[in-house]
């Protein structure tokens, strides 16, 4: 099976409790967000990167369509199977999507944080979901 054939259903972030390590507060939240998702400082910076590129290419209505990998290899100095691997880790987080053969942002990491908290914060602490 190729990299980019790989199944893509999950993927493993890091969460951290204290106030101080929150996202918001980065002066980088991105670059944050990626060392989450990924290990190796490079790998996250790449990620980030593309993740720039996807955001700014659907805000000027271009967005980056998937069969143009091969220049996202040469803009990324990445290799088609580190590619594919960073980019399915994106996809496993809910960070993007693939619609209609392009890369869009997408609301699916938010929806399953939000549920999560929701979930935690009612069910498991017995609170009022409106103090949350």
């Amino acid at each position: 099976m190729k990299v980019k054939d790989a199944r893509r259903t999950a993927t493993t972030m890091i969460v951290r409790s204290s106030s101080g390590s929150r996202i918001s507060l980065s002066m980088d939240p991105f670059y944050e967000l990626m060392r989450r998702l990924f290990k190796g400082e490079e790998t996250a910076l790449r990620a980030k990167d593309f993740l720039m590129k996807v955001k700014e290419a659907q805000l000027t209505g271009d967005p980056i369509k998937v069969d143009e990998w091969r220049e996202m290899l040469d803009e990324l100095k990445v290799s088609r199977s580190s590619f594919y691997s960073m980019r399915n880790k994106l996809l496993s987080a809910g960070l993007i999507d693939i619609s209609r053969g392009e890369y869009r942002l997408s609301g699916k990491f938010s929806k399953d944080m939000t549920d999560m908290a929701r979930w935690w914060w009612g069910v498991a602490l017995k609170k009022e979901i409106e103090s949350l």
